[in-house]
């Protein structure tokens, strides 16, 4: 399964939102259960969430319960939906990018709207 970005940052904004911090099982986001899964497992890998894995008669189940300071970090760059778009762009010229350049590109991209916005207010 290939990792998909745009679902990477759906689930991390829906946890975001979730105000009770307990684990979150329906993120009601379109995309089949197994592929929110997957996600779910290489983003805790990453240190994107935090989660609980239970053990059931169907197999194991990982259920996220919170962001990470990292996943918010992410979530603050990526955010905007413009500057989400330009990063996409940016990052499908040359295929696809671990999450560390994401990570750069949005940085760069936010440093860019931080400074044309002081320009305007001087």
């Amino acid at each position: 399964m290939q990792r998909n970005m745009d679902l990477v940052r759906m689930i991390l904004l829906r946890l975001e939102r979730n105000p009770s911090g307990r684990p979150l099982r329906d993120f009601g986001i379109g995309y089949p259960p197994e592929e929110v899964g997957y996600h779910i497992h290489i983003m805790m890998q990453e240190g994107l969430i935090e989660g609980v894995t239970t053990t059931q008669a169907s197999g194991a189940e990982t259920v996220p319960t919170s962001l990470t300071w990292k996943g918010h970090e992410f979530l603050d760059l990526a955010r905007d939906q413009d500057r989400w778009n330009r990063a996409k762009a940016i990052i499908a010229k040359v295929g696809s990018a671990p999450i560390a350049v994401w990570m750069r590109i949005l940085g760069d991209l936010l440093s860019q709207e931080v400074e044309s916005a002081t320009a305007k207010a001087h």
